[in-house]
């Protein structure tokens, strides 16, 4: 099958294996590209306008296919796109067909070429999959709302049935305001059905129905039969019928074994992880530990706490914090798991990193540095390469700048150098052994060392608004010397390597707010 595979007591742990060589770039189909080839039905929304929650952009998967050696040049090799299908709202995550592409971003063959045109240039592709609910624009939903109690559709969701059987009717557009008498009640109650998270737009289905079941199995093996590598899925714990990730990991296996199944879990589920279920988690963790180091006194508190999750988890880290944090991470879950965790700093979901941070582009290029040269699957949402910044949904989904004035050239080439670098040794991605080797003050070292052939890489970050010096120990480097690696624009050219004192001690200095990737001297790459 190509998986790698290790065991935890009786239950054997398969994850796709070209997971482990992937750098992801998410993209938000609507706020990418514009391809003018997809005719829009009426006004769009323009282009450079701060986006609002409900406005169309217009972009488009046939402008997404037409910027894939863009993309690539990055050393992207897969994709994750938000959803696809169908909807209502700019995000598309109120689907109304499971089985058919979104007319507004190019329809079915609009997908078909971008899976080829990906396929071709060796990257995979996948699918965000959102099973949990439907938007009021879904046939079995509104099918219910047309014949009440008479619909065969009416076990699709948790309906209130009593008033069903009554004739009285459902209130999908209630008359409540945010914030009126009707808000704590519950959707059942105000409603007359279950939503997800009380909004009447969102309809929660009722998987315990085999309908609906096999309804959502077969449009999961449509897409992976169509050409998609795998699905990231949307809010899966709220699905909470028996044995349906399970199911679903059979059936999609099936079809494709290398199908990369990523769940949108915030925190830590080891028990969802044990081969049955899901292949990785949306790393949330990492993403908080990385802002609260490499932001540091940067954050801004106010945007950190105005999201729910951030608020909770992410505050400033000192280098020792930080190390102990990614150390119980990495222990966390089997190596077979660690290696396709989706590592990301922020998503449509968050604000964007470099906002999180105050603007402080310095805190993006060490927790980009971090995030490539560690076990785990990066992934870059659009535009974060190009230094694009965003508080809360939705001004965290703005249009990816057409012009390239806009963009933070520096920064592009930083990031892209970083992953050009991941991808050319495997002891960056799967292979190399992680430990920290200095966790002083703010500043924090790793290595990854390759036992089998003695290569060994060293990551060096300053988070401080200070030089730091320090004396590294490695009994893994022998006699070698360690080597700058360099990409374009970075380091500065007067970077010096570590150097040795009289006593064969080797010191290395590390710029404030910068970092240092070091290769033992005649190490090799593959």
């Amino acid at each position: 099958m190509g998986e790698d595979s290790a065991t935890i007591g009786v239950v054997s742990i398969e994850t796709p294996g070209w997971v482990r060589d992937a750098v992801f770039y998410q993209v938000f189909p609507d706020r990418f590209a514009r391809s003018g080839r997809v005719p829009a039905p009426g006004p769009l929304e323009p282009w450079d306008a701060a986006p609002t929650s409900h406005g169309l952009k217009g972009g488009d998967l046939p402008g997404l296919t037409d910027r894939l050696d863009e993309v690539a040049e990055l050393g992207v090799n897969a994709l994750y796109l938000n959803p696809v299908t169908t909807s209502a709202s700019n995000h598309r995550y109120h689907p109304d067909d499971y089985f058919a592409v979104d007319p507004l971003l190019g329809g079915d063959a609009a997908l078909r070429d971008l899976l080829d045109a990906a396929h071709a240039r060796g990257m995979h592709v996948i699918l965000d999959g959102v099973f949990n609910h439907t938007g009021r624009g879904f046939q079995a939903f509104h099918h219910v709302l047309e014949n009440g109690a008479a619909s065969p559709f009416r076990d699709w969701y948790h309906f209130d049935q009593a008033r069903l059987e009554a004739g009285r009717s459902l209130a999908p557009y209630p008359p409540e305001l945010p914030g009126g008498d009707g808000e704590h009640r519950s959707s059942f109650e105000r409603l007359g059905y279950e939503a997800w998270w009380g909004l009447p737009a969102l309809p929660k289905l009722n998987h315990a129905d085999p309908h609906v079941r096999e309804h959502l199995m077969l449009a999961a093996e449509h897409w992976i039969r169509f050409g998609a590598d795998g699905w990231r899925l949307d809010v899966p714990e709220e699905i909470a019928a028996e044995g349906f990730w399970q199911e679903f990991r059979r059936r999609v296996k099936a079809v494709d074994p290398e199908a990369y199944i990523v769940a949108e879990i915030w925190v830590e589920r080891p028990e969802r992880l044990q081969g049955d279920q899901f292949d990785a988690l949306m790393n949330y963790p990492l993403t908080e530990a990385l802002l609260g180091f490499c932001g540091g006194r940067y954050l801004d508190m106010s945007l950190v706490n105005g999201h729910g999750e951030y608020r909770a988890h992410v505050r400033p880290l000192d280098a020792p914090a930080f190390a102990a944090e990614l150390e119980r991470q990495l222990r966390l879950y089997d190596p077979a798991v660690t290696a396709v965790q989706l590592n990301l700093l922020g998503s449509h979901d968050t604000p964007r990193f470099v906002s999180a941070c105050g603007g402080d582009r310095a805190a993006l290029r060490l927790a980009t540095l971090v995030q490539m040269t560690l076990p785990g699957a990066p992934c870059i949402y659009y535009g974060d390469e190009i230094g694009m910044e965003g508080g809360l949904d939705p001004d965290n989904r703005r249009a990816f700048p057409a012009d390239r004035a806009a963009w933070d050239a520096g920064l592009r080439a930083f990031v892209g150098g970083a992953a050009a670098l991941r991808r050319s040794t495997a002891t960056l991605r799967d292979r190399g052994v992680t430990r920290t080797v200095v966790a002083d003050g703010e500043l924090h070292a790793h290595v990854r060392h390759e036992p089998s052939n003695g290569e060994l890489y060293l990551v060096a970050v300053n988070a401080g608004d200070a030089p730091a010096r320090t004396e590294l120990v490695l009994p893994e480097l022998g006699e070698r010397d360690l080597e700058l690696v360099r990409w374009s624009g970075w380091p500065d050219p007067g970077a010096a390597p570590p150097r040795r004192d009289g006593e064969g001690r080797l010191w290395l200095e590390v710029p404030a707010r910068d970092g240092r990737v070091l290769r033992a001297a005649g190490g090799s790459t593959g």
